[in-house]
């Protein structure tokens, strides 16, 4: 029952807010684990951002136009939680009673589609917030296409919690310094600053001059001195919604663990409080120590805050929308609803006279007879763009004086641009990034976030072998495919040529979510009559046959599948007949039914495997590890065909080898 309605004058939003934390000690005392330092420290953070600032819908929580938080500093799970549910979420107490136990809806940290409320999967410190530069960057680039004049169709904010941690990660600084240089001014962070990690004090390991950090990258920085004023916290909040050009770092000095015996140290930061700890807080605070005790009259009048700011918010947006013209309306519903397949039948390519090319060439041309027909499709290159043909000339650079354009300069930011997709991705669009194939390893945890959250991000990764050549080891990957393939939830694909590059788009255009990872050479490749456009969707097909019984067959991917016919060729004037097998996804091919599989790898043909990347990936195809012809060490510095000869993938060595296995 709802208590009598009050005057906001009557309300005691400290009381609000120290409900909000026994709720999350009470969690953590429950779980016997969790991060007690955060939800004392940063509950006024949260209840302010909630209570007088946020703009959401409580009955439909996922309405479009909604500001967005994250929550970076993952680890204050607890905190977050119980503030949802204090805001009028669809959490109950038992939800929070259940906090980090197994298929609750409150997971030790933030999971996306878990909990209601919840933006983004965040766990690992900086993703967060690198993810939240994406949200707003998103929320540019729809702006500039639907609003129109002074009709603001499109105008959330996007805020992050982080803590010193999550400034400390790299990603947090990539991140920043690009949304700077956008002046993405409705994107603020809530940068809870308590001078204390894990290990000790920050002293020890961070001292740089956070604000000015934040400044020299083209940030307004505001600073609250004391992180329990409410009613600064607010102001502060409100004057970066109305700052310049700029996007806003608040930096609100916090004490860890406020009320605790551990107060101000990193003792209090991730571990459970003692039983007398808890109760001697609660005292502090006045509220009575039985574990979960609520005060209704603190929700009410919490829900009251945000109900009467956030009136008829749905309604007012789905009226603006009614009122775009009827080809905007019909584009942004389709983002609203999510846009998940795209018909990419029709795509423009033409073929150069000789059939020769190199697959990331292919690839720049899909993306520039694609990406114009689908406007949800956005994406860019760390720097990259010239090497990996990933540039759309016809949809314009994204730029502060543009948002509308779609070719986004991530600069040499790896990992930060993975965070970004994932962003894009979670409002609505279809974005893809690229840069070589050994660099993915900088955008491993953004890649796992993507996989996590089911996200329709396209990884775009050149120069995918040793055959690149005089670069050198580090810039040939070897570990890097077999590491993406391990991974949960995405598919890896390593296309043969441009009928294969054309057949992965299709695919992964096709589908309705999760990432893909496309790997594509830097070297020129014969496109080959026998590779067939609708076959990559099952991951695996014959591109090489032969008519009598079979003595072996080769499975390659990528520019060792041209090096497998050719051995295959070379083989059967010999008379050894030999199937190649095409492989450009090793995940698709393994979905596949087992009839389909048999009649492709026939169990009673011994097999051999033709990758010059580790062997790691092959296992479940191939048993015996003599059958790999595989690259498990670094490469080397020198010519393409040098290199190849050095590793044993001359098409001499190769053959070979292959006859060896086979007599």
């Amino acid at each position: 029952m709802l208590s009598p309605k009050r005057d906001e004058s009557e309300i005691n939003e400290e009381k609000i807010v120290d409900q909000i934390r026994s709720l999350g000690i009470d969690m953590i005392s429950e779980a016997k684990s969790g991060h007690p330092g955060i939800v004392l420290g940063a509950a006024p953070i949260l209840y302010s951002l909630y209570a007088h600032h946020l703009k959401i819908d409580l009955n439909n929580p996922n309405f479009f136009n909604r500001d967005r938080f994250v929550m970076s500093a993952g680890h204050g799970s607890a905190l977050l939680y119980a503030t949802l549910y204090m805001a009028g979420y669809s959490l109950t107490l038992d939800d929070l009673k259940a906090f980090r136990q197994i298929d609750s809806k409150t997971p030790g940290h933030p999971e996306y589609k878990t909990t209601p409320g919840v933006e983004v999967t965040t766990g690992p410190l900086g993703q967060g917030f690198a993810t939240a530069v994406g949200i707003a960057m998103a929320e540019r680039s729809l702006a500039a296409r639907f609003n129109k004049g002074r009709k603001e169709i499109i105008d959330f904010n996007t805020y992050v919690l982080c803590g010193d941690g999550d400034l400390m990660e790299g990603v947090s600084y990539e991140a920043a310094s690009l949304a700077g240089t956008l002046k993405l001014n409705k994107l603020i962070v809530l940068y809870d600053s308590n001078d204390i990690c894990l290990d000790g004090s920050t002293s020890q390991c961070f001292t740089e001059n956070v604000a000015m950090r934040f400044i020299a990258q083209g940030w307004n920085v505001i600073t609250v001195p004391d992180g329990n004023n409410i009613a600064s916290i607010t102001k502060a909040i409100e004057d970066a919604k109305n700052s310049s050009d700029k996007p806003t770092l608040i930096e609100v000095k916090t004490t860890i663990g406020k009320y605790s015996k551990l107060e101000g140290t990193n003792l209090v930061h991730g571990s459970p409080l003692e039983k007398e700890d808890i109760t001697a807080i609660k005292e502090k605070m006045q509220i009575r120590d039985i574990p979960f005790t609520i005060s209704q009259i603190t929700m009410d009048d919490f829900q009251m805050f945000i109900r009467k700011r956030c009136k008829n918010l749905t309604e007012k947006f789905e009226k603006k929308v009614e009122g775009l013209e009827e080809e905007d309306k019909n584009a942004l519903l389709s983002f609203i609803h999510g846009e998940k397949t795209f018909d990419i039948k029709d795509v423009v390519y033409e073929a150069p006279e000789d059939r020769v090319e190199s697959t990331r060439v292919t690839s720049g041309k899909i993306l520039s007879s694609v990406v114009p027909m689908f406007p949800s499709i956005i994406g860019g290159s760390a720097d990259l763009f010239s090497a990996t043909k990933t540039y759309v000339s016809e949809v314009g650079d994204f730029t502060s004086d543009n948002y509308q354009g779609r070719n986004i300069f991530f600069g040499v930011r790896e990992n930060a641009m993975g965070a970004i997709l994932n962003g894009f991705a979670l409002c609505g669009y279809h974005p893809y990034g690229s840069t070589f194939l050994s660099f993915s390893d900088y955008l491993k945890p953004s890649i796992r976030l993507s996989c996590m959250m089911d996200l329709p991000v396209t990884y775009i990764f050149t120069h995918d072998s040793i055959s690149v050549g005089p670069d050198g080891a580090t810039h040939q990957p070897v570990e890097q495919l077999a590491g993406l393939r391990s991974t949960p939830n995405l598919e890896v694909f390593r296309p043969a040529d441009a009928n294969e590059v054309i057949g992965v788009y299709r695919t992964i255009f096709e589908k309705e979510s999760g990432p893909s990872v496309i790997a594509l050479s830097r070297n020129t490749v014969p496109i080959l009559e026998t590779t067939k456009i609708n076959e990559v969707s099952k991951g695996g097909y014959i591109v090489f046959d032969s008519e009598r019984k079979l003595s072996g067959i080769l499975i390659a991917t990528g520019e060792e599948v041209h090096l497998a016919i050719e051995v295959a060729l070379r083989l059967q004037s010999k008379g050894l007949d030999i199937r190649v097998v095409s492989m450009p996804c090793i995940k698709r091919f393994e979905e596949q039914d087992q009839e389909y599989i048999d009649s492709i790898l026939p169990v009673e043909i011994r097999k051999i495997v033709i990758e010059a990347s580790s062997s790691m990936s092959w296992n479940n195809i191939v048993f015996n590890k003599k059958y790999l012809i595989t690259l498990d060490e670094f490469g080397a510095s020198g010519k393409k065909d040098d290199v190849y000869k050095k590793y044993g993938f001359d098409v001499d060595s190769l053959e070979e080898k292959v006859e060896d296995l086979l007599k």
